[in-house]
């Protein structure tokens, strides 16, 4: 394929994926009339850098200001991961079109859908417009990988079908917000375009949370499907949320970090020293504590004396120090053979898929969106 030479090639090649995962404009006219792609850019706090070795120093406008090109590298591949994952999650969600519970749920769903691909967009903009021919690559090879079919995206955690709402309540609720943590952190960039790219998609990035609570909230309410079966959706997205936060001790978010090119989540709310070597270690912990009163929330409206619960942070991780270990969800060191008995316990199957189905030919099997449910 001819690579792109302009911004308005790679709109053609939007078209083409809206295409492919569904996502058409009779669709958005329907729920989201007059809707136009567009990069948006907020204002910032301030013009200086906060963190880091460049700190105090006013914020680069552009690439060729940053003082070194391993810094303008480490700035081109936290644009080309965070694009990637909107394009990833709009595929991942590409079949709940045809199967909403209500009309108000295929709306939440189109906007949601239309966002994330703004949020790719506004990626792709930073890079065909900052980044010179290689930006230009990267913004058309974030269009040309699947999560389905090559599954290819960048992220494993990308790579996966989510094919109905229970699945999607859980994805966005917890999914969704690590992608709030990883927008907040990007926010205070040294890098001006990039942090100021932050405001909106953080604003947009608030309605998919309150999607995710508001849904698991309604099918907890409404007590039709086992929350054991609920609990299986939660430990899937937890702990794959968990493993996007990286590795321990990762020296590239040292790097980044140093830079000034990624910050602590609360990089402008705290006074405390940055442990560089335990940044995403911080990150994850941060993130983990924030899920836990997610899923106090959906107790609150739980009628069943089974309460759902946040897994153990070692569970089911592929990244990280707990990588390749076997832990159950309440804290306890499995055996290899132990885990293959007990994984088909605690995480999603094929049967479970199949029983859910029946549970949702049953209208009720979730709560019409009301006051109670909201966040």
């Amino acid at each position: 394929m001819a690579r792109i030479s302009n911004f308005d090639d790679w709109i053609d090649l939007l078209k083409q994926w809206q295409h492919d995962i569904g996502l058409d404009r009779e669709l958005i006219d329907r729920y989201m009339p007059g809707y136009q792609f567009e990069a948006k850019y907020g204002e910032l706090p301030t013009n200086e850098i906060t963190f880091g070795e460049f700190r105090g120093e006013r914020r680069w406008g552009k690439v060729m200001e940053m003082p070194d090109q391993r810094m303008r590298d480490a700035a081109l591949n936290m644009i080309v991961f965070q694009g990637d994952t909107e394009f990833a999650s709009n595929e991942q969600q590409r079949f709940l079109v045809n199967n909403a519970p209500s009309e108000y749920d295929l709306a939440s769903l189109v906007r949601i859908m239309v966002e994330e691909t703004r949020h790719g967009y506004q990626m792709c903009h930073l890079l065909v417009h900052h980044f010179g021919s290689d930006g230009k690559i990267e913004a058309q090879k974030m269009l040309e990988r699947r999560a389905f079919g090559k599954k290819n995206r960048l992220l494993n955690a990308f790579n996966d079908d989510v094919t109905h709402w229970l699945d999607f309540f859980a994805y966005t609720n917890f999914m969704d917000r690590d992608g709030k943590f990883q927008l907040t952190m990007l926010s205070h960039s040294g890098f001006a375009p990039l942090a100021q790219s932050m405001g909106p998609m953080l604003h947009e990035e608030s309605y998919h949370m309150g999607t995710g609570i508001s849904g698991l909230k309604r099918i907890a309410q409404a007590g039709v499907i086992p929350v054991e079966m609920q609990q299986k959706y939660y430990n899937k997205w937890i702990s794959g949320s968990l493993d996007l936060f990286g590795t321990d001790h990762s020296g590239s978010a040292q790097w980044a970090y140093a830079y000034g090119i990624k910050g602590r989540v609360d990089e402008d709310k705290t006074d405390e020293p940055a442990d560089r070597e335990h940044l995403n270690e911080r990150a994850r912990g941060q993130f983990y504590e924030e899920v836990g009163k997610t899923v106090e929330m959906v107790n609150k409206v739980n009628p069943s004396q089974t309460k759902l619960y946040v897994p153990d942070i070692r569970f089911n991780r592929e990244i990280g120090a707990h990588k390749d270990e076997r832990w159950s969800t309440d804290g306890r060191r499995l055996t290899a053979e132990e885990w293959e008995a007990y994984a088909s316990t605690v995480l999603p199957t094929p049967q479970d898929d199949e029983i859910l189905s029946e549970f949702f030919k049953n209208p009720g099997w979730i709560a019409a969106k009301g006051k109670a449910q909201q966040e």
